[in-house]
């Protein structure tokens, strides 16, 4: 049986099937496995509480591509922020930005020398 990330289905802790650690002693490693087999995936309690996931291999790989993938579109999305703001900061650091800001703001405000930083200033 083989999961692929787009056909991996994801289960909130509340709704994997339960075992108790004890099983591990009572069953074994072949059986818990065998249990794994049948039920998918397996969380383990102790003393009623949660404390480990075993899940397939398949599941595993499946898991790391969805992370993969998240990282390199996250890298891929940063990038191109840092390629629009270095653009951006580009034309600022141009010899020729503080003439054209000023003449922009010269063009369209009277400000009589002084700054005005909003209407409720």
């Amino acid at each position: 049986m083989t999961t692929s990330a787009k056909t991996a289905i994801f289960l909130p802790l509340a709704k994997l099937p339960r075992t108790p650690a004890s099983d591990l002693k009572k069953l074994g490693w072949r059986g818990m496995m065998n249990a794994l087999r049948s039920k998918g995936k397996l969380l383990v309690t102790n003393h009623d509480e949660p404390e480990a996931v075993i899940i397939p291999v398949e599941e595993y790989d499946a898991l790391m591509q969805i992370v993969e993938q998240s990282e390199a579109q996250a890298e891929s999305a940063l990038a191109g922020l840092r390629k629009s703001f270095d653009e951006r900061l580009a034309v600022l650091r141009d010899r020729s930005a503080a003439a054209r800001l000023q003449s922009t703001i010269r063009g369209r405000a009277k400000l009589g020398g002084k700054l005005k930083a909003g209407s409720g200033y």
